[in-house]
């Protein structure tokens, strides 16, 4: 390739590089930023990622039924946080090894951890690491705009991964291809 296509080629690259860069700067701190916090969310002592507790017994023929359990996770969650908050469930975690059973509601990032054998309470939890999951991935994006099938989520995925891929790509390229011509222009005038 001729020096002036192989400059201009880079003089594009790197025009592409950094309006990429400045255009998508604010959601490139977002990723990062909480890709680190949930890096970081096991290792928080609680601050991200709610401690789970353990109950009496990990005996599941001891256990109250799932449904009992349910109804008590809500009503603590009316009785102890705010009785106006949605009782829909995102999930049902079940914890064998701790005697435990941690209901997590969809539309405001609660949590109620229950013994599974008695129904005690054992934790009442606000789960910033669903919270910074949801601004990482941009699923909070459906949530906000009351969105189907997580459409927004899908484009943001989209964009960004595709972004960071580009980017990858002419960063390398802008790394290499300035060699690229200098070996070129030494070989050229060596033989020359």
């Amino acid at each position: 390739m001729e020096r002036k296509k192989h400059a201009s080629i880079l003089r594009g690259t790197r025009k592409i590089h950094r309006l990429m860069g400045i255009s998508l700067f604010l959601f490139f701190m977002i990723v990062s930023l909480s890709g680190i916090l949930l890096g970081w969310k096991k290792n928080s002592n609680g601050l991200i990622l709610p401690q789970s507790y353990h109950g009496t017994s990990t005996n599941l023929d001891n256990w109250l039924s799932f449904d009992s359990l349910h109804i008590i996770a809500c009503n603590v969650l009316h009785d102890s946080v705010d009785s106006n908050l949605s009782l829909e469930l995102e999930r049902i975690d079940a914890r064998p090894k701790k005697g435990m059973v941690k209901f997590v509601f969809i539309d405001h990032y609660w949590g109620v951890q229950i013994d599974a054998t008695t129904g005690d309470l054992l934790h009442i939890e606000r789960r910033h690491s669903d919270f910074i999951e949801n601004i990482h991935d941009g699923s909070i994006l459906d949530y906000l705009f009351n969105t189907k099938g997580e459409i927004l989520k899908l484009i943001y995925t989209s964009i960004m991964g595709l972004s960071l891929l580009l980017f990858t790509v002419t960063g390398f390229w802008l790394w290499c291809g300035p060699k690229i011509m200098r070996k070129k222009t030494k070989f050229h005038e060596k033989n020359s």
